[in-house]
């Protein structure tokens, strides 16, 4: 399991979460939370080089505010 980044905002229906140095995802790619249930999918990677950002459009079960601060995971 690889670390997606942390959600720090929450954008026009979707989870804005920062990378960690040289961890961005692909486009497409089924993001899980800690407790390993299926948030949704990458659907953009921005920003920065060093430490982008990536939009993760959730699924129909999962709560926006709810993954506000949490840390998301590529399965």
């Amino acid at each position: 399991m690889k670390r997606v980044g942390e959600v720090v905002r929450t954008a026009q229906g979707l989870a804005i979460a920062r990378c960690p140095e040289g961890s961005e995802p692909e486009i497409g790619t089924v993001v899980i939370d800690e407790g390993l249930s299926e948030v949704g999918r990458v659907v953009d990677v921005f920003g920065p080089v060093s430490r982008p950002y990536v939009a993760v459009t959730p699924d129909d079960r999962a709560s926006l505010p709810k993954l506000l601060g949490g840390k998301l995971y590529a399965r």
